[in-house]
């Protein structure tokens, strides 16, 4: 059955459904219908409401009740110089970055460079060889805002156009280079530890990937190729930042420079928070960095 799913998938437009759907989640629809739209939403997938920065009954459309911020406080950011999850989510693969590849799922694994893409990807991703890296998979119920797993710089970014296979464990399993293929928008930063990089990933009913700090958009049709931009004056970013928005449910791979390791405690399908340390107890002492994530604009 599984495998039918997924042959009746590749016929599908998926791109353009996406977009559509995209749309008509931000429709300004009568009051009554979007509210029975977000409750309904809620039910099924257990949304916890009570972390929302509004109450529920106030988000005009589906789109902005999918991509709200949290209440002040709601995701304490780990202090000290350790890196943070830049999402809430669920663990995928996770660990150290062996002869510039990563691993997908059994049997399957990309490049760094295939990931990043673009014009200069060899180059960018010389960066990370040797480095860490963490899969975090977004459910429809996870909170849908991106942030910085480390504090500096965001140096730059990469919007790769592709496809839309869904990143369930369908998938993962069936599509070659799957985070490779589909549509992505990496975000560089330059930290106290290094290079580090956010790559969220596109899949099928993401309507759109929304940069915050600069006018990027993914899966519109003004953006069709390939675009890498570095800037000459760096972004200033703190750890815990907000970086872009799903605006439906997604995957993030985070990359690390040489030198930092992920806490072994960590694992594949372990559910994980928006500022919960990534790195071992020992690396995450109070000296610097910190905060909270939630409302942040």
């Amino acid at each position: 059955m599984a495998e039918l799913s997924y042959t009746l998938l590749r016929l599908l437009p998926k791109n353009t459904l996406s977009r559509a759907l995209g749309a008509a989640c931000r429709v300004r629809t009568p009051r009554p219908m979007v509210k029975a739209a977000i409750r309904a939403f809620v039910r099924k997938y257990g949304v916890d409401e009570s972390e929302a920065e509004r109450p529920i009954e106030e988000y005009p459309t589906f789109s902005e009740f999918f991509t709200r911020r949290l209440k002040p406080g709601a995701r304490p950011i780990a202090p000290g110089p350790g890196a943070v999850s830049p999402v809430d989510g669920t663990l995928g693969e996770l660990g150290d970055i062996v002869e510039a590849r990563l691993y997908q799922a059994k049997g399957k694994h990309y490049t760094l460079a295939e990931l990043i893409g673009g014009p200069d990807a060899e180059e960018d991703a010389r960066r990370f060889a040797g480095g860490s890296f963490c899969t975090i998979y977004l459910a429809p119920y996870n909170y849908h805002r991106i942030h910085a797993p480390l504090g500096g710089e965001i140096t730059g970014y990469v919007n790769m156009p592709g496809k839309l296979w869904p990143v369930n464990p369908l998938g993962v399993r069936n599509v070659e280079k799957l985070f490779c293929v589909n549509e992505r928008l990496t975000t560089f930063l330059e930290t106290p530890r290094g290079a580090a990089a956010v790559v969220a990933v596109g899949a099928t009913n993401v309507g759109r990937i929304r940069a915050v700090y600069d006018d990027v958009v993914t899966n519109v049709k003004r953006t069709r190729q390939a675009a890498r931009k570095i800037y000459q004056k760096p972004i200033p970013i703190e750890k815990g930042g907000e970086l872009a928005i799903f605006e439906m449910g997604s995957t993030v791979v985070a990359l690390f420079a040489p030198g930092l390791k992920l806490a072994e405690r960590l694992a594949p399908g372990q559910p994980i928070k928006l500022g919960e340390a990534l790195e071992p107890e020992e690396r995450a002492s109070p000296a610097t960095g910190g905060g909270e994530a939630g409302a942040r604009r």
